[in-house]
C-alpha cells in the first residue's frame, strides 16, 4: 500500500479547511489566531485512509495572499492536489497563483473541488464549473475530475474519495532513492522530550537512533524518536508526514527550511543553476536586479541572480539563472524553486534547478539536465559525488571515477607516449600524475613490472650490453657507465645486478665466488680464510673483494670473525 502525500490549492475563504474536516475529522486549524479569524495561516495536517487501503497525508495551505510564505512551505513534496473553488464566488486572483504556484512546483495530478454547493444554485454552480474549466484549459489540471460537494452537509464527499482514490491510484508516489531528505516545515519543544520538527519525509526512510546531519547549521543530531500521526515508529517511511525528536540540538537553533539529511549523500551549495520560467501575468521583465526571494522545499530564502545568455527574461518567457543563497543547502537535479520579488510582493516564477554544483562562469554556463553534461564538465568525478549532485548512481568507468570519455583517450596517449619515449624500461609510476596513473589499468598491450610500466614482449633490458660487461668481468666489474641510473636501478630491483657498497656485479659473480671459497675451506684449517687470501684466489682487488664479502657475509653465506672468514650456515656443506 502507498501513502501520498496531497495539498489543498484555492482562494482564501474557499472552504479548504472545512473540506479536510468533513474527510478525515481532524481540525487542521491549529492555531487560536486561526480560529478566530477564520482562516489558514500556518499549515494544517491531517491523515485519511481510503477505500482501496492506501493513505494521504494532506497538506492544508493558506489561501491568503499574505500567507503565500506558508502556503510555499507546504507544497513542496506534494504527490496530487485538492484544488478548491467555492461555488458561489468563483474564480479570484489566489486561484490563480495558487494554481501557477502548483505547476511550477511539478505537481502533475489533482482533483477540482466545487464547495459551498449549498449556497449557490444549480445555475451559479454551472457558471462556476464552465469558468474553472477555461482557467485550467492547457494545465495540468485540464483534465482533472471536477467534484461538486458540500462539506458541511456531506453532500457530494462520496464521490469525492472515489475520484481521490482514482486519481491517485494513477499517480506514482516518489520512489525510495535510499537518500531521505526532510525539510523543516515546524519545530517546537515538547514536554520531556526536547526538540521536535516535523516534515514531509523523501527519498528514503529514518530509523530511531539514527545520526543525522542538521543543515543550513551543519550540525550533527540523533533521533530520539518518530512519530507519524500520533503513532509510534521505530522507522519512518516515504513519503510520510513525520515528526522527528531530536538530541543534540536545541530547538531555539532550528526554524522552518532546516534540513534534515544522511551525512555525505548530499552535496551543499549556496548557488546554483536552474531554468526559470516567468509567469505571464508580469509586467516587467526579469533581470538581476531585484529583491528576490527563492523558496526551496520548506524554506524562504534571500536571493541573488544572475541571468544566463541574454540579461533579462520577457513575461511568459523562459531562460537559465544562476541563484545565490546565503546558506548551504543539499540540493540536487531536478529540485524545483519558486522565486519571488519580495519588493513588489509577487510570484516571478520557478523552475528546476539544472547544477548544485556549477562549475564555469556564469558568462559562458550553458546548463542543462543532462548528467553527461555534468560529467564532462567536472572531467572526473566520484561515483559518491555525482549521485550527490544528481540523485543517479552510475558505474565507474576509472577505479572510483566516472570520467569524460574524451579525457580517458587523452590520458591513453599521454601514457603511452611516457611508455614509448621510456624505450626498455618504459616509465616509472612515480612519474606520472594521479590521474595518469588510474588509467594504466585500462591499457592495453602493457605490462606493469615493480614500480615500471613498459610495452608487452618490448622487454630489451634483460639483454642489456651492461650485463653482458659484468659477466665478462666477474670480479672486476666495469662502472655502470653504458646503462641509465633508471635502468640500472630496475635491473637491481629484478635480481639482474647485485649492487654492494656502490659496485655492482653479476649474480654469476656471487655463485662463482661462493664455489672458490667451497674449495678454500675445504684446503684450509678451521681458524678461517684472510681478506688477502681471497683476494689473490679471485685475482681481484680489495676495491671488489670487500663489497663482495659485505654482501656474502649479508646472504649468510661467509661469516666474518675478526680478520677472517668461516663458512656461513647457507654455504655449500664441506664434507
Amino acid at each position: 500500500m502507498a501513502n501520498h502525500v496531497v495539498c489543498t490549492a484555492g482562494h482564501v475563504d474557499h472552504g479548504k479547511s472545512t473540506l479536510i474536516h468533513a474527510l478525515t475529522g481532524t481540525d487542521p486549524d491549529r492555531w487560536v489566531e486561526e480560529k478566530e479569524r477564520g482562516l489558514t495561516i500556518d499549515l494544517g495536517f491531517a491523515q485519511f485512509a481510503l477505500p482501496s487501503g492506501n493513505t494521504v497525508s494532506f497538506i492544508d495551505v493558506p489561501g491568503h495572499e499574505r500567507f503565500i510564505r506558508n502556503m510555499l512551505a507546504g507544497v513542496g513534496t506534494v504527490d496530487s492536489c485538492i484544488f478548491v473553488i467555492a461555488a458561489n464566488e468563483g474564480w479570484k486572483p489566489q486561484s490563480e497563483e495558487h494554481l501557477r504556484i502548483l505547476d511550477l512546483l511539478g505537481v502533475s495530478s489533482g482533483i477540482v473541488v466545487l464547495t459551498k454547493i449549498d449556497i449557490a444554485d444549480q445555475e451559479l454552480c454551472d457558471l462556476a464549473e464552465l469558468e474553472v474549466i477555461d482557467h485550467l484549459e492547457g494545465t495540468f489540471l485540464s483534465a482533472a475530475p471536477i467534484v461538486r460537494v458540500d462539506a458541511l452537509s456531506g453532500k457530494g464527499m462520496e464521490n469525492l474519495v472515489t475520484e481521490i482514490d482514482s486519481v491517485l491510484g494513477a499517480t506514482p508516489s516518489n520512489p525510495d532513492s535510499r537518500r531521505p531528505r526532510l525539510w523543516v516545515d515546524r519545530v517546537f519543544a515538547a514536554k520531556g522530550s526536547g526538540t521536535v520538527v516535523t516534515g514531509t519525509l523523501g527519498g528514503g526512510s529514518f530509523e530511531v537512533g539514527e545520526e543525522l546531519l542538521l543543515s543550513p547549521n551543519n550540525q550533527y543530531v540523533r533521533i530520539r524518536a518518530l512519530q507519524s500521526h500520533h503513532e509510534e515508529l521505530e522507522v519512518a517511511i516515504q513519503g510520510a508526514r513525520v515528526a522527528v525528536n531530536l538530541t543534540g540540538v536545541d530547538h531555539n537553533d532550528l526554524s522552518r527550511g532546516s534540513v534534515l539529511t544522511r551525512s555525505k549523500q548530499w552535496y551543499l551549495t549556496s548557488k546554483f543553476d536552474a531554468d526559470l520560467s516567468v509567469l505571464n501575468a508580469l509586467d516587467h521583465d526579469v533581470s538581476r536586479r531585484g529583491a528576490y526571494l527563492v523558496y526551496l522545499g520548506s524554506g524562504e530564502y534571500p536571493a541573488k541572480l544572475r541571468v544566463l545568455g541574454p540579461k533579462s527574461i520577457s513575461p511568459g518567457g523562459q531562460g537559465k539563472v544562476r541563484i545565490f543563497i546565503e546558506d548551504e543547502l543539499p540540493l540536487m537535479l531536478g529540485d524545483r524553486y519558486i522565486l519571488r520579488d519580495s519588493g513588489r510582493g509577487e510570484t516571478i516564477g520557478g523552475g528546476v534547478i539544472l547544477d548544485a554544483q556549477p562549475l564555469l562562469k556564469s558568462s559562458s554556463a550553458n546548463p542543462d539536465s543532462d548528467i553527461n553534461r555534468i560529467i564532462s564538465e567536472h572531467g572526473w568525478i566520484s561515483v559518491d559525488h555525482l549521485e550527490a549532485l544528481t540523485g543517479v548512481r552510475r558505474t565507474a568507468t576509472v577505479k572510483d571515477w566516472i570520467v569524460h570519455p574524451p579525457l580517458v583517450d587523452e590520458l591513453k596517449s599521454e601514457v603511452l607516449q611516457l611508455i614509448e619515449d621510456g624505450g626498455a624500461l618504459g616509465v616509472n609510476l612515480s612519474a606520472l600524475s594521479q590521474n595518469q596513473r588510474n588509467i594504466v589499468d585500462l591499457l592495453s598491450n602493457v605490462h606493469l613490472e615493480g614500480n615500471y610500466v613498459r610495452k608487452v614482449g618490448e622487454d630489451s633490458l634483460a639483454d642489456h650490453e651492461f650485463l653482458t660487461e659484468l659477466e665478462m668481468n666477474l670480479f672486476r666489474p666495469p662502472e655502470p657507465v653504458s646503462i641509465t641510473q633508471p635502468e640500472l636501478r630496475e635491473l637491481v630491483r629484478r635480481g639482474l645486478v647485485i649492487e654492494e657498497g656502490g659496485i655492482y656485479f653479476s649474480p654469476k659473480a656471487i655463485e662463482e665466488a661462493t664455489i672458490v671459497l667451497t674449495r678454500m675451506f675445504l684446503k684450509k684449517d678451521p681458524e678461517g680464510i684472510t681478506v688477502g687470501e681471497i683476494r689473490e684466489e679471485l685475482r681481484t682487488t680489495r676495491k671488489y673483494v670487500l663489497p663482495l664479502l659485505a654482501h656474502l657475509d649479508n646472504s649468510g653465506i661467509t661469516v666474518r670473525r675478526g680478520d677472517v672468514r668461516l663458512p656461513g650456515k647457507r654455504m655449500t656443506s664441506i664434507d
